[in-house]
């Protein structure tokens, strides 16, 4: 999965998000990406703290350390994960699908 990199002790993650989607979930694709549709709406900021809340929840971290690292206000956005390893994240979104 390239979607998933650690360097440093910081581990990376790319998403493409769905807004407005029937509902929250996770998929990844054949090339490795990951897809994460959310039912929040793109609109002031609401999608981006949708997308930390169910990324925390998915991961089983806390909200607090999923930051969004690029692409505040694009649809491919670069999440940076505190609290957790490139291994358990691969697992569980795996797990997730």
């Amino acid at each position: 999965m390239d979607a998933v990199r650690e360097r440093d002790g910081t581990v990376t993650l790319r998403v493409r998000v769905q807004p407005r989607a029937s509902r929250n979930g996770v998929s990844i694709a054949a090339d490795g990406s990951v897809r994460v549709a959310l039912t929040a709406p793109p609109v002031e900021g609401a999608a981006n703290r949708a997308l930390r809340a169910f990324m925390a929840t998915l991961l089983g971290i806390s909200k607090s350390h999923v930051t969004i690292a690029g692409g505040e206000k694009a649809r491919e956005k670069t999440l940076e994960l505190a609290g957790v390893d490139a291994s358990q994240v691969r697992e569980r979104l795996s797990g997730a699908c």
